[in-house]
């Protein structure tokens, strides 16, 4: 009859707080019958303990120190934690899911970012493999890149004298130790993997695959700003230079109107560069000032927030003249402070800053990343003026040539900024700096050639892919497609020796370049083999054949040398789809990593692969944040907030500052946090982490303990024969099944975790825990009634485990451990995800439960802080669907035994269609009324209620507490009945 009936959740503050009460009596006697205290005060109580059927568990409600760590350790090896990967790839299924792993980069320990990007991982894999899919997860390591060789190298004594064999051997020897250390501390995470064949981006076969990859996409020559140290410290000479207006910006012409000379204000560090200079930037958005210099009488234009700073610097005073935005500067040009006749024209950019200078950058496209960028968005010349020793070429002029840049080079064309008369101060500036890591010399940033993927031929289509890729959340999308836009090339080569070789031959005498189908393809096997070691072991004569320098049109291969260039380590890991994805198709489901990725792997992939093959290497993009200290501040060992995952889980030196908390603990952090912002972690969000699962183990605990004696398979009741309760708890167990299985699609594991605390504490351990503890302890062990709420405590238990399971996996096989009716199980993982029935999907049992449950508000709010088990409730409610809905809880106008007695808490509970004539007049009476709302509210009725409370008359049985006896001394007719062993059953 409810089957159709539909009413909202169950929310009742009033209800959760003082059902709260009665809850604690259930904790209290479950924790009682463990240490076989006494059930009641009295003698009479203690003589029908025991046949009262308290919970009895050996699983514990916390565990204490090293218990924690310990215990997990034992439950990994009991339950197959090594083995379960694969165990699940060997099953029949059809289903698959791919979660293709960024490869960490194989240079320190691990620390807790690893532990949110892993974790995150592995919360995801759990949850399809139980589901039923055939999961793929291949865990990799970054292993090629200056960050390690740096590491490796400080090792050792006179690095700087080693050959490149021996720099690659001692960075692999070191990246191979991180790996190990990274890859145990995973295990230990609970990480479920094919720890067997991980990826590594130094493996011969990975190699040969990035080489495919870099043959069907190559193409050259571009700027890159090598891998470099920088020196904090660094002192420039830096200059104010004016470049006279050619042409004053059309918008600016009635200010500037050729009445006195006019000139742009430009401040750098490097005034070696000038010589280059191809333009004069401004930020678009900013405000620029004209102003008149009081002592020359000079126009000049600057940023209008520079204004003070720069007068003050040259030592003059500045009238503003006008005030306008940068965009208003477009179409002006200037003329060359030292070239005459050169002309340099004024040009928008992003990367103007007004921390420092004028908000009018000089612009060398030879020199500079930005200036580059600008260079290529509007066509200008790229000259470089400087050598590969750092020495002004013949192009720079006779006064320049061979002269050193950083050196009587930069003091020369500071003279001749003097002589042009464009020079207007000059000051020592102390800034960052690029330095050799070896020489720890300063360095020079130079066009060169260089290996390079022209993204421009490929953005369109990248971003016309990625638009097709689903990203979590969705606002990142907008940011790589940003990224994505503004970059105008990808430099892919390094001059360094730890990494893969870029393959290419150059002619001794006229350095052109030979690759080709022929010699990628014999490179590619001996790789395959040998790995990248043999570009540099073996001689060039068993590197490129006879064959190809003749179809190429030359004569001898001694003609030829190896290039000396290895490719970027950001192509070594883009190209990772290419080894480690499966089938014809090579595409992932998902690629999970932190934000940085948005212009790293995440596009190094993108780009690699819509090159290679015009499409993206994944359907799904999920972006999580970065860990911060729980004040929101950086981890730093100075501040003393670093967070170690080892500690964490096995704790510190000292256990009362650093307790060992366990890898669960560190799951769940991950799980509760929003991690598509930063991610806080600290003691006082660890101790809570610890502490809600503990609350959850008291949840579990209640549980496990009331199934002795219960066997699903044998002693289940139907939940047609169920109480209407029991009905309503399964009823709100397929809504929770179903909304957290939707929260786990989406990889919302925050909302995951409020669903399943908001279930265990509001919907179990508030509401029907105390609701069915009467039953529970005092029926007869095999009652219908008592097997009613035992079969749906077995379905709960069973639900709220797996739900959490692929979060707290050593939780969820430690319980299922301590199942009296599972012995020997396959556990939590092998058996499947949430199994609940449609059919328990009764929308009208909210009604009737609900309904009850505010007239249960109103009768415990009119007897605040006193025992509900005192009192008989009389309930009036006019005839109509309430009454009836009522009725179907309580046939009889009284009763003590009814279902709807049990939710009211009282000792008896009277069912009335009108006040009695006999109510006193001073009768606590509380009116109230509750909303019907059927058929999708086709039916909508409001009826009201009045709950009248009244002392009890009769004595406390000694056996269940109820007052529902004749007698203090005598048990209660039910009471007698189940001691004699006729119970209904």
């Amino acid at each position: 009859m409810f089957g159709a009936w539909r009413a909202p959740p169950l929310a009742r503050a009033g209800l959760r707080a003082r059902a709260g009460l009665a809850w604690g009596w259930a904790r209290s006697a479950a924790s009682e019958a463990n240490s076989r205290q006494p059930v009641a005060e009295s003698r009479q109580d203690s003589q029908y303990r025991d046949t009262v059927l308290l919970p009895r568990s050996s699983f514990p409600a916390q565990l204490p120190g090293r218990l924690q760590p310990e215990t997990e350790l034992e439950t990994q090896q009991k339950c197959g934690f090594s083995e379960l990967y694969s165990w699940q790839r060997q099953r029949k299924t059809k289903q698959e899911f791919c979660l293709h792993d960024g490869p960490p980069y194989a240079n320190g320990d691990p620390h807790v970012g690893h532990a949110l990007n892993k974790i995150l991982k592995d919360i995801t894999n759990r949850f399809y493999m139980m589901r039923g899919y055939k999961v793929h997860y291949v865990p990799g390591w970054d292993c090629h890149g200056l960050p390690i060789e740096l590491k490796a190298l400080s090792e050792v004594k006179g690095a700087e004298n080693l050959s490149p064999m021996e720099v690659r051997q001692r960075a692999r020897e070191f990246a191979e130790r991180a790996i190990e250390k990274q890859k145990s501390a995973f295990i230990r995470w609970g990480v479920m993997a094919d720890w067997s064949n991980c990826y590594l981006t130094f493996d011969p076969k990975y190699e040969a695959n990035q080489l495919r990859v870099f043959y069907k996409m190559y193409d050259k020559v571009s700027l890159a700003e090598a891998e470099l140290e920088y020196n904090e410290q660094h002192v420039s000479r830096s200059v104010y230079m004016k470049f006279p207006l050619l042409k004053p910006p059309p918008k600016l012409t009635s200010v500037i109107d050729g009445s006195s000379p006019a000139s742009v204000l430009v401040w750098t560090t490097q005034p070696w560069t000038v010589p280059a200079n191809q333009a004069v930037c401004y930020m678009p958005d900013s405000a620029y000032s004209v102003v008149k210099c009081t002592t020359t009488g000079e126009h000049f234009i600057l940023a209008a927030d520079r204004v003070e700073s720069t007068a003050a610097v040259l030592d003059t005073q500045f009238e503003v003249m006008s005030t306008c935005k940068g965009v208003d500067l477009a179409d002006g040009s200037c003329a060359h402070p030292t070239i005459p006749g050169r002309v340099s024209p004024l040009l928008p950019a992003n990367h103007v800053t007004m921390a420092k200078g004028t908000g009018l950058v000089h612009t060398a496209p030879a020199h500079g990343m930005e200036d580059y960028n600008v260079a290529s968005h509007h066509q200008l010349p790229t000259d470089c003026l400087v050598d590969e020793g750092g020495f002004f070429t013949e192009a720079a002029g006779p006064e320049l040539q061979n002269k050193n840049v950083l050196e009587e080079g930069n003091e020369a064309v500071i003279q001749m900024l003097q002589a042009a008369g464009s020079m207007l101060k000059e000051e020592k500036y102390v800034h960052s700096y690029p330095y050799d890591w070896r020489t720890k010399k300063p360095m020079i940033i130079r066009a060169s050639k260089q290996w390079f993927v022209n993204t421009a031929s490929v953005k369109a289509a990248a971003q016309d892919v990625l638009k097709k890729v689903k990203v979590i959340p969705t606002s990142a999308v907008n940011r790589m497609l940003e990224m994505l836009d503004r970059r105008t090339f990808w430099c892919i080569s390094r001059q360094r020796c730890w990494g893969v070789p870029i393959p290419v031959f150059y002619q001794k005498n006229t350095g052109e370049c030979l690759i080709n189908s022929e010699t990628i393809t014999d490179v590619i096997k001996i790789v395959e083999q040998q790995g990248t070691d043999a570009w540099w072991t073996l001689p060039i004569e068993q590197l490129l054949s006879k064959d190809a320098v003749a179809k190429a049109g030359g004569h001898d291969v001694l003609d030829y040398v190896k290039g000396q260039d290895v490719l970027d380590i950001w192509f070594d890991s883009g190209t990772s789809w290419a080894h480690v994805l499966e089938g014809a198709e090579q595409r992932a489901d998902t690629y999970l990593e932190g934000k940085d990725q948005l212009g790293g792997w995440f596009q190094s992939s993108l780009l690699t692969s819509v090159a290679a093959r015009k499409k993206a290497p994944y359907k799904t993009l999920v972006v999580h944040g970065f860990t911060l200290g729980e004040k929101g501040e950086k981890m730093s060992k100075s501040i003393g907030n670093v967070v170690d995952p080892d500690v964490v889980i096995n704790g510190g030196e000292d256990h009362t500052k650093d307790p060992p908390y366990g890898a669960d603990v560190l799951r769940w952090w991950v799980a509760e946090s929003n991690v598509f912002t930063e991610v806080l972690i600290g003691p006082v969000v660890l101790n809570a982490a610890r502490d809600d699962i503990n609350k959850l183990r008291n949840t579990l605990r209640f549980m496990l303990g009331n199934m002795a004696g219960f066997n699903p398979e044998t002693d289940s009741i139907p939940a047609s024969e169920m109480y209407i309760v029991d009905q309503y708890m399964l009823h709100l167990l397929q809504d929770y099944g179903s909304k957290v299985t939707e929260a786990y699609k989406e990889y919302d594991y925050s909302k995951v975790v409020r669903l399943l605390q908001a279930f265990c504490s509001r919907n179990l351990s508030n509401f029907y825990f105390s609701t069915i503890k009467d039953r529970l302890y005092c029926e007869e062990e095999k009652d219908l009634k008592r097997r009613s709420c035992q079969t749906v405590l077995a379905e709960a238990l069973d639900i709220v485990v797996r739900s959490f399971a692929p979060i707290l996996p050593h939780l969820a096989e430690e319980v299922f451990q301590h199942l009296p009716y599972k012995k020997g199980s396959e556990g939590v993982f092998r058996t499947g995800w949430i199994n609940a029935s449609s059919a328990w999907k009764k929308p009208g049992i909210e009604e009737a439960i609900e309904g009850a449950c505010a007239m249960r508000d109103s009768f415990l709010g009119s007897i605040s802080g006193k025992n509900a088990l005192e009192y008989e409730v009389v309930i009036v409610i006019e005839p109509g669907l309430l009454f009836e809905l009522m009725e179907a809880l309580q046939a009889e106008e009284t009763s003590s035994v009814s279902q709807l007695n049990e939710i009211m808490m009282a000792s008896q509970t009277t069912l009335l269609s009108e006040l009695p004539k006999e109510t006193p007049a001073d009768a606590n009476i509380t009116k109230g009324s509750f909303l019907i709302n059927l058929e999708g509210g086709d039916i909508r009725e409001e009826s009201s209620y009045k709950v009248i409370a009244l002392p009890i008359a009769k004595a406390k049985c000694p056996r269940c507490r109820r007052y529902t006896s004749d007698s203090s001394n005598t048990p209660c007719p039910r009471c007698l009945k189940v001691i004699a062993g006729k119970g209904s059953t």
